[in-house]
């Protein structure tokens, strides 16, 4: 055949173990991105690097962490005991070299297989380590994985300890911009699963002492039902409440790393929590009637987990250690011996608890009908369903790029079809809206099924269970940049907050930002994204360039409308501070008009505003 391709002795490669990282960066930190999401491996890159330090506190060395940022570099310093000075080229540079292999060393670390710094080494532009240990330190640098200095080892009076410095590459990761309020998450979740232990990010101190208890009362910004219920022991412990919410949500976390997706741990308390309800009360609840409302965080320490991928987002561990009682077995006893003596001793939270179990189940039951008779329409809609364009990334099983799944929620036949033409069709859905979405501020979920829009739009995305089946990892509201564009920005942002809070909390919602101008001449062409943006490129650009405004998506033809949500895609994410109070503000900006908010109104006229009170659109 002539176009057979030869495969002999000369086809055969051996890659170096940064080639191999740099080749294929997603086996180590998951996917690249921008930093616009918080699973971005820059991100992975920081947690990797602070993993180090943790185990170091962990074992009991080193009380305190110090994290800067400034632009793109990273700096970590811990305080514990230094890598050792012989070995430290070997650590950072060295497959399947580390003290992670020796379990007598960390029994339960987070890092478990020494990979992670040698990640970060590779991905980075430049990479510095300094151990300083027993009175000498020793200091190497790196670039791209390939050593560039290695200083002899000298005298040192600085205090123990390890410190790494590194600058992500932008040859694997482009342009990107680290979002503090990322890393501000992961930091207090650190501390909270670590208690005593301090964490000083840029000047910034972050400290708990209750652990869970303390990440749930800050986290939780909607009314609770009753005190949150805090057990814990040794190896586990867990927290949780119901709250005036939707849906579930969890925090949880193995050997303090936050597996995002759950895992066999979290299914066990699940479990366990259902079946202990059930038997105290001695009634056989529906388990969407006692989890509805839930929000509940659970830690569990392990020897040598088993997680699902190298970010380490999903526990699949069966056993606590080798050979010992399962997971799921370990979690029911507890669960079921604590939680019953807590509801025995409590009575007033237990009844708090059966009233709103019984009042899930009385919404459940009212709602049945009017749920069957929506789900009935999603089918008949969806076989001619001109509002859902999806991906095939659904039908055709591309687990490795499921992290890329994207959702563009739109308005209108011109901005949706631009889009549709200029989508990458494996990983990019479209839905249209038609017209402006109600304002849902104050109603029931209810609307939610019998407002045909909002009814296929969960659907489409199917988070009517939760988040576990969240079928987009990007969901992408894309409007005009106009007041109406805006308008419909606020209702969507409000159907989410409303319904959907642990949606936005994850860090799935994003706004996405098209250029408001086109300046070009007969050799160059630039797309400004502000009016400073213009200037700047009407100075480049000199005499008479064309100035193009986009009103509306509609008029920014599908080839060019493939760059803005390709590889020149930027998307600004919607980000939930800690001092939110997610009721509150959409009741100030969404609820009935006041005159404080005609004040706020006159006081920040700008149409370009991408926030609705605390809720920072970056």
């Amino acid at each position: 055949m002539g176009n057979e391709v030869a495969y002999s002795d000369e086809s055969i490669r051996s890659l170096e173990w940064s080639e191999h990282i740099r080749l294929r960066p997603g086996m180590y930190i998951g996917k690249l991105g921008d930093g616009s999401s918080p699973d971005d491996g820059i991100y992975v890159m920081i947690k990797e690097t602070i993993d180090n330090s943790i185990d170091e506190f962990v074992m009991g060395y080193g009380r305190i962490i110090e994290i800067t940022i400034k632009e793109q570099t990273v700096c970590v310093r811990d305080f514990g005991r230094g890598i050792p000075l012989g070995k430290l080229v070997d650590c950072v540079s060295r497959i399947n070299t580390g003290a992670k292999y020796d379990s007598t060393v960390f029994k339960k670390a987070v890092g478990l297989n020494g990979v992670g710094s040698k990640a970060v080494n590779a991905l980075s532009s430049y990479f510095k380590v300094q151990s300083i240990r027993e009175g000498r330190t020793h200091i190497v640098e790196f670039s791209r994985g390939d050593l560039t200095n290695d200083e002899p080892e000298k005298p040192s009076e600085l205090r123990p300890g390890t410190m790494v410095t590194f600058i992500p590459d932008e040859e694997v990761f482009g342009k990107y911009h680290f979002i503090p309020e990322y890393v501000q998450k992961m930091l207090w979740n650190y501390v909270f699963l670590n208690n005593g232990m301090t964490i000083i990010f840029n000047g910034e101190r972050f400290h708990a002492q209750n652990g869970l208890l303390d990440l749930l009362n800050s986290y939780i910004d909607t009314p609770k039902l009753y005190p949150v219920i805090h057990l814990r022991d040794n190896d586990f412990e867990c927290a949780f409440t119901h709250c005036e919410m939707y849906g579930e949500e969890y925090y949880s976390f193995v050997n303090g790393q936050h597996t995002t997706q759950g895992g066999t741990h979290q299914a066990a308390f699940r479990e366990a929590l259902v079946k202990t309800i059930r038997e105290f009360f001695k009634k056989d609840f529906e388990t969407n009637d006692i989890r509805a409302s839930l929000v509940a965080s659970l830690s569990i320490k392990v020897q040598d987990p088993v997680f699902e991928s190298q970010t380490k987002t999903k526990l699949g561990s069966v056993h606590m250690e080798p050979d010992g009682i399962t997971i799921r077995n370990y979690v029911m006893d507890f669960v079921k011996k604590q939680l019953d003596d807590y509801l025995h001793m409590n009575p007033e939270t237990a009844d708090a608890l059966l009233r709103k179990i019984m009042q899930s189940e009385k919404e459940r039951k009212e709602w049945a009908n009017i749920k069957k008779i929506a789900k009935e329409s999603v089918k008949k809609v969806s076989l001619h369903n001109k509002k859902l364009r999806d991906c095939r990334i659904h039908y055709n099983n591309h687990d490795d790029r499921r992290l890329e799944s994207t959702i563009f929620i739109t308005e209108g036949d011109s901005a949706s079809g631009s889009i549709t033409k200029a989508r990458d069709v494996n990983t990019q859905a479209v839905f249209s809206l038609k017209g402006k979405p109600l304002n849902v501020y104050g109603l029931s979920k209810r609307v939610v099924y019998e407002n045909e829009e909002f009814n296929l739009l969960q659907s489409a995305l199917n988070v009517e269970e939760g988040l576990e089946n969240l079928r987009y990892n990007y969901v992408v509201i894309a409007t005009d940049a106009d007041v109406d564009g805006m308008h419909i920005r606020l209702l969507l942002l409000t159907f989410f907050l409303q319904f959907y809070p642990d949606l936005v909390r994850s860090g799935h919602l994003f706004i996405l930002q098209t250029p408001l101008f086109r300046v070009r001449n007969k050799q160059k062409t630039i797309y400004c994204y502000t009016e400073d943006e213009k200037k700047t490129a009407l100075e480049k650009l000199g005499l008479n360039p064309e100035i193009t405004r986009f009103k509306g998506l509609g008029e920014i033809s599908p080839d060019e409308f493939h760059h803005f949500i390709s590889k020149d895609i930027r998307l600004d994410p919607v980000i939930l501070n800690r001092d939110s109070a997610v009721l509150d503000v959409l009741n100030f900006y969404m609820g009935k008009n006041t005159p404080e908010r005609q004040n706020f109104i006159i006081d920040n006229l700008k149409v370009e505003s991408d926030i609705i009170g605390e809720i920072s659109v970056n």
